[in-house]
């Protein structure tokens, strides 16, 4: 029952009563909100409203130290920042959340200023401006990870400041290290790691993929650290000048076994933004031209489209139902 509410072609014995029903489609799909529970809904709308109480109250069923994606619907709400403000002097209960929360924000804030421009092409003020807000995320960021030494999140996002802060290799090697310790197979600080490998964030050519081939190696079967595969294939082909750099039946296989491993496993843990881990492959294997386990996983999907990774495109909605459709 649950799988054919998901979309899936997996059988589960019991109904998620937190499932928020999808909206109605248009060019079959429809545009993944609140990682599709009506919990994290209740959470953006208490944040949304500088309802702190409430916020306080919908944090309940999630672990924002260790759940980066429910912290990222809350650091892309426009203004959090600065709703947050009260929560964040005050010494209470959750003050490490709210420095987390606003840290995190920070971060998406500055990018919003620097843009996605190449560098040579962000102005002065843009730069200054990203700066700040990167420096103040940073701030807030150490202080909830030395409130709360146990949580992995801050550290992830301090991967992304300082690759943003050109910090430099050793620096945000310590960082690295610092959220593996805490949680080994975390996709989140494998995924920023594997960014920061890029050639366009000085790495060389080939490594971020072979840092990737190692994690995938020691995923337990049906983890989602198997997503950090799709993944490095995908900035393998954001980094080639071949738009077919993915179309080789090796690549394919590669894939083909990584979804396997992890996200089609049946020990798959199903969580609320479980469609993300799927826009992952579903991207990855449409690139490679994959026909038979691409169309299991769109069809899964359910026309569940979610933003990134298909930001990687100059139109994300319009790629992701041109490949859905030819799955």
């Amino acid at each position: 029952m649950l799988g054919r509410l998901f979309g899936r072609d997996t059988e589960r014995t019991t109904e998620d009563p937190h499932v928020l029903p999808a909206p109605r489609k248009k060019n079959g799909m429809y545009r993944l909100r609140a990682l599709g529970d009506t919990r994290v809904l209740a959470l953006v709308e208490a944040a949304d409203a500088a309802d702190w109480p409430a916020v306080e109250k919908a944090l309940a069923p999630f672990d924002l130290g260790h759940d980066h994606q429910v912290l990222g619907e809350l650091a892309g709400l426009d203004g959090v920042q600065d709703r947050i403000g009260r929560a964040v002097e005050e010494d209470g209960e959750h003050r490490a959340a709210a420095l987390l929360i606003s840290g995190a924000r920070h971060i998406r804030w500055g990018w919003e200023a620097r843009t996605s421009a190449r560098a040579a092409q962000v102005t002065q003020e843009q730069w200054r401006v990203f700066h700040e807000r990167l420096e103040t995320a940073e701030e807030q960021l150490f202080q909830a990870a030395e409130l709360r030494p146990e949580w992995v999140t801050p550290w992830s996002e301090l991967l992304t400041s300082g690759r943003g802060m050109s910090l430099g290799g050793d620096v945000n090697r310590t960082r690295r290290d610092a959220a593996l310790r805490r949680d080994p197979l975390n996709l989140d600080a494998h995924l920023a790691w594997m960014t920061q490998l890029q050639p366009r964030w000085g790495g060389e050519p080939g490594q971020a993929l072979a840092f990737a081939q190692d994690a995938f190696s020691r995923a337990p079967q049906g983890h989602r650290l198997g997503c950090v595969l799709p993944m490095a294939y995908i900035e393998e082909w954001v980094e080639s000048d071949r738009g077919d750099h993915l179309e080789t039946d090796e690549i394919r296989a590669r894939l083909r076994e990584a979804a396997d491993h992890s996200i089609l496993h049946p020990a798959y843990l199903w969580r609320p933004g479980w469609q993300q881990d799927f826009n992952m492959f579903a991207m990855a294997l449409s690139l490679a031209g994959e026909s038979h386990t691409v169309r299991r996983v769109f069809r899964t999907l359910d026309g569940a489209f979610t933003e990134w990774p298909w930001t990687f495109f100059a139109e994300p909605e319009k790629q992701f139902a041109r490949h859905q459709r030819r799955a």
